[in-house]
Formats: structure tokens, C-alpha cells, sequence
């Protein structure tokens, strides 16, 4: 018994051992021959080739068209990205570099993004809904109601067929520049900004040079346009605050500027950058992580080329980021916001003391609504940008223009944060009666108060010289030699067939401006107000028609002092 129940106890040991070392011979799963527990993998190699994919893209009309303006036979790549499933085309042509760009879906073989020309490089050149400005404000039923108002509100009644009127579509046609751009068409829009820019140069210099007519006559009553002010003041700083992701990169560098400035150093070579640097946030749509840990062991949102500005343009921001503050991240920036409007009601305030001090309340109102109204000053408050800093400066400037002293405060504080301003010191160093030694003495004193109050903030930096060297390259050197589309003058950099390429011409109209900005300083040689204000516009719009890299932010440079010539009577009231 005790035999028999060893054996029967071994048995029990060894049987199941002796089977689960048994080799298996089938499928270890259910009757319906799937395998138990072994995962599915999914197949992840492309259903197109690469020569598909290049061939899909190729073929596409907007790229063909684009590329029959090279030389045959381009270098191509393709590369394909097993998370998105999309192909990525690439094209080059000798000197021209890339000239086309694409996205090419694998499933079914869409041409799902193609970019040529401009819009390679250039992604605010491919388009984009409401990039610049805001939705709201670029849809055709806000911005031809807004464009109406200001024609409407300005014109003459009594002689609609005018000169005057004439002046004023003109202030109103970049839109259909502007139309172009947002649909991505640079070779249409950039060409259409230029007869204007033209026009308004031709115009404010003959009216400096010249003079002017009566001032037109507009019969609406005062009160019916300041409650107009009043409205559109509310309707813009709602638009912008409607939008609070809407911040360009250029309202952005201003916030890093300050910042800067608050933790005691200056802004230039100091702006978050990407190379080298870890990643700290999500990738964007593009697969681009911009958010990086930067030297001072932050995580910030780069914006590599944001320190090419004055340094009137950072120190603009500082109260707004020491009252509200910066994350470190491109968000809604809320100091950028304020910023702008501040600088925005800063114009408009500046605008209502020149029309009272000059004309009364009428042409307060008037030169306030013109302001309010232009649907390009909105634009700019709703990109929250820092182009409302410079005209801010210099129509305060107006304001006080018999004092040397506010002249050449006001001109370098303007200088100092976009550089064009620079221009027009000499027209206000002699305003109004030449270059008299005492008037000259106040406003250099002036000007040079303010601006080493301005470039000050480079003390802050261990060397001086290398700050100095270091504000020169970024700025300067990197604004004479970059490269636009958004001007007719670089084209030649796509060297295609049939694009001009223009600079020669730009370099005889860059002199021929600034010709024009001196002999504006001594002729005529008694000025007043209407003729410092036209030759002012004449110039800042010569500036801006020979600018390689112009953008319609730069209307509301020009815009209060083409309004004032317009407006300002012949002999102040």
C-alpha cells in the first residue's frame, strides 16, 4: 500500500511537469486560429513610394506653375513620417536654394499643403486666417463697414468729386492689398502697396513744399463724432481683448525686453532661443517645439530675432510686465495687450491736444476719428504690436512743436524705438525758421538726454563696448542685411524666371529719400504747422516705399501726420 501510494503521489508530480515541458506543436489559441495573447503589429511602411509621393506633388498646378520658371530637372527629396503618415517634398534649384515645399498624405496621396516661392520660409506669407489682427477684424463685414465709416466721416459732402476724396481711398486701398496677402499671394499683394505708398509721398511733399487749399469742409457735428470716438474706442479695445492669443512676435519681443530689463540685463542677445537648447513644452502643428529652458534655467517660448528693435520699444513694456507679469511662454501676454492700448489712447490723446491747440474742438474730434476709424490703426492695435510707440512719440512732439526741447525729446524717444524717425530729425531740428544756434543747442540736448536715457539700460550689461557691439549687430546689421518678400525690392533672391529683380531702383529711391528728408530740412524756409506735418508724412512714407521688408503695421507711422496735413488749417486758428 505504502509502494502503491508512493507511486500515485510521483505520478501526480511528474505528469504535469513531463506536459508543460511538452513542445507545442499548434496554435496556442481557440478554435478560430488566433494566437492567445500575442499582440497585433500593425504594418508601418508607406503605401506610397517616395517617387509617388514626389510625382503627386509635382503635379500639382500651383507647384508646376512655380517650378517652369527654374531650369528642368530640380533636386527633390522625400521623406516619410510614420506618426502624421504624411510625406514631406522638398525641391531646390541651384542659386535659388528651396523653392517648394510640401505635405503629401500616404493613405490616398492628397497634396495636402504646397508651398513655393516666398512661402517656404516665409510662413506668414502662406496665408493664414486672421495671423495678423484677428479673425473678427479682417472679415469683410468689419473691415468695408469700418472703411466706410472713415470715408464717410472724412470726406467732404459738398465736393465729393476731389482731390480731397481722392486722398482718402487711397489711405483705404491698401485693404486690397492687404486681401491678397491674406490669401497668400505676395506677387500680388506686396506690388499692390506701392502706388499708394507713391501717391501719399507725392502728395504730402507737394502740400509741404507747395502748400495746400482750404481745408475741407466736414459738416458732421462735434458731437456726433466724438460719440462716434466714443464707440469706436470701445469697439477696438473689445476687439483686441476678444482676442487674447492674439500677440505677433513682435508685441512678444517686447515683453521679453522688459522683462530683461526688470531681471538687470538688456535685451539684446538676450531672447529666448531655440538651438541647443532643451525642449520644455508640446511640439506646434508644424512639429516645432518652441518652447526651451533658456539660460537663466526658464522655460521660455523662443523668439531668436526679437532684440532687433530701439530701446524705446522694450522700456515701453516695462510698466505693463512689472504690474502684470510674464509667464515665460508665448501666451496671452496680457502685458502686450495693455501695452498696445495704452499706446493706442496715447495717439488718440496726443491727436485730440494738436486739433484743440490748432483748430478747436471740431478738429479735435476730427483728427481723433480719423485715428479711431482707420481700419489699419485697428489692425495694428489688434496684432498688438509696438508700432503705435513711434507715431505716439511724435505726435506728442506736434503737440509742442514751438519748443525745441519737446522737438528733440520727442524725435529721439521715436528713434529710439523704430529707426526711421531719424529721418525726419533735421526737417524738426530746423522747424520753423532754419537752423538757429540757440533752437539747435535746446533740441540736441534734448535729443541727447533722452537717448542716454534710453540706451542706458546697456550699462547693465558686464561690458559696455561688447553691449554696444552687441545692440549694433542686432539691430542694424541685422535690418540692412535681411530678406523680405513683402516688398517688390528682394525678389531677386528667387532668381525665377520672369521675377524682377528691383535693387538698383530701391537703392535710387532710398537716396532720393534721403535727399528729399534734407532739403525738407531748409526749404521752405519758414515753416508752421501744416507744412512740418506734410513733410514729416513725406518722409516717413518715403521711408517706408523703399523698406525691403514693409508690412501694412507700418501704416499708422505716416497716418496722424498725412490726416494732419490734410486737415490742419493753412494758418493755425
Amino acid at each position: 500500500m505504502t509502494r502503491a501510494a508512493c507511486v500515485a503521489l510521483l505520478a501526480l508530480v511528474l505528469v504535469p511537469a513531463a506536459s508543460a515541458a511538452a513542445p507545442v506543436t499548434g496554435p496556442a489559441g481557440g478554435t478560430r486560429g488566433h494566437l492567445a495573447g500575442a499582440p497585433f503589429a500593425p504594418d508601418t511602411a508607406p503605401r506610397l513610394t517616395r517617387a509617388q509621393a514626389l510625382e503627386r506633388f509635382l503635379a500639382t498646378a500651383k507647384v508646376a506653375r512655380w517650378l517652369d520658371r527654374y531650369p528642368p530637372r530640380p533636386a527633390t527629396d522625400a521623406t516619410f513620417d510614420e506618426a502624421t503618415r504624411r510625406w514631406t517634398v522638398k525641391v531646390w534649384s541651384g542659386r535659388a536654394g528651396q523653392i517648394a515645399l510640401g505635405k503629401v498624405e500616404d493613405g490616398d496621396g492628397r497634396v495636402v499643403e504646397s508651398w513655393v516661392g516666398p512661402q517656404v520660409a516665409w510662413k506668414m506669407a502662406r496665408g493664414r486666417d486672421g495671423a495678423f489682427g484677428g479673425k473678427v477684424l479682417n472679415a469683410w463685414w468689419v473691415w468695408i463697414p469700418l472703411s466706410a465709416l472713415f470715408l464717410v466721416g472724412l470726406a467732404d459732402r459738398r465736393r465729393l468729386l476731389s482731390l480731397h476724396t481722392l486722398d482718402l481711398l487711397v489711405l483705404l486701398s491698401f485693404g486690397l492689398s492687404l486681401w491678397f496677402f491674406n490669401r497668400g499671394e505676395v506677387f500680388r499683394s506686396a506690388p499692390l502697396a506701392a502706388p499708394p505708398l507713391l501717391y501719399l509721398l507725392v502728395r504730402t511733399a507737394w502740400i509741404g513744399f507747395r502748400g495746400r487749399g482750404p481745408a475741407p469742409g466736414i459738416s458732421w457735428p462735434v458731437w456726433a463724432l466724438a460719440a462716434a470716438c466714443v464707440f469706436l474706442a470701445g469697439f477696438r479695445v473689445g476687439l483686441n481683448l476678444e482676442s487674447p492669443r492674439g500677440v505677433i512676435d513682435v508685441g512678444y519681443a517686447g515683453v521679453i525686453g522688459a522683462d530683461r530689463i526688470l531681471d538687470g540685463r538688456a535685451p539684446y542677445g538676450h531672447m529666448p532661443v531655440q538651438d541647443g537648447r532643451t525642449p520644455c513644452g508640446p511640439a506646434d502643428a508644424d512639429g516645432e517645439i518652441r518652447d526651451r529652458i533658456q539660460q537663466n534655467g526658464r522655460c521660455e517660448s523662443s523668439n531668436e530675432r526679437g532684440d532687433t528693435y530701439g530701446p524705446v520699444a522694450y522700456l515701453a513694456y516695462v510698466p505693463a510686465v512689472l504690474a502684470l507679469g510674464w509667464s515665460g511662454r508665448w501666451d496671452s501676454l496680457p502685458a502686450a495687450h495693455a501695452t498696445a492700448i495704452v499706446f493706442d489712447a496715447l495717439v488718440v490723446l496726443g491727436l485730440v491736444l494738436v486739433g484743440r491747440r490748432l483748430g478747436g474742438s471740431r478738429l479735435a474730434a476730427l483728427l481723433a476719428f480719423a485715428w479711431l476709424a482707420n481700419p489699419f490703426t485697428a489692425y495694428t492695435l489688434n496684432a498688438n504690436s509696438n508700432d503705435a510707440i513711434m507715431p505716439a512719440a511724435l505726435v506728442w512732439g506736434f503737440w509742442l512743436c514751438t519748443s525745441p526741447w519737446a522737438r528733440g525729446a520727442a524725435v529721439a524717444a521715436a528713434a529710439w524705438t523704430k529707426f526711421a524717425a531719424l529721418l525726419v530729425a533735421p526737417l524738426w531740428l530746423t522747424y520753423p525758421d532754419g537752423l538757429r544756434p540757440r533752437s539747435a543747442a535746446r533740441f540736441a540736448a534734448a535729443f541727447a538726454g533722452v537717448s542716454l536715457a534710453a540706451f542706458s539700460l546697456l550699462l547693465l550689461e558686464p561690458s559696455l563696448a561688447g553691449a554696444l557691439r552687441t545692440f549694433l549687430d542686432r539691430t542694424l546689421g541685422f535690418q540692412l542685411g535681411r530678406h523680405s518678400p513683402f516688398s517688390p525690392w528682394d525678389w531677386g533672391q528667387y532668381h525665377a524666371a520672369g521675377v524682377p529683380d528691383l535693387k538698383l531702383l530701391q537703392r535710387l529711391v532710398q537716396i532720393a529719400v534721403l535727399a528729399l528728408a534734407g532739403v525738407a530740412a531748409v526749404l521752405p524756409r519758414r515753416k508752421g504747422p501744416l507744412e512740418l506735418a506734410a513733410l514729416t508724412a513725406a518722409i516717413l512714407v518715403g521711408f517706408e516705399l523703399g523698406l525691403t521688408h514693409w508690412f501694412y503695421l507700418y501704416i499708422p507711422w505716416f497716418l496722424p501726420f498725412v490726416v494732419l496735413a490734410l486737415f490742419l488749417p493753412r494758418r493755425p486758428a
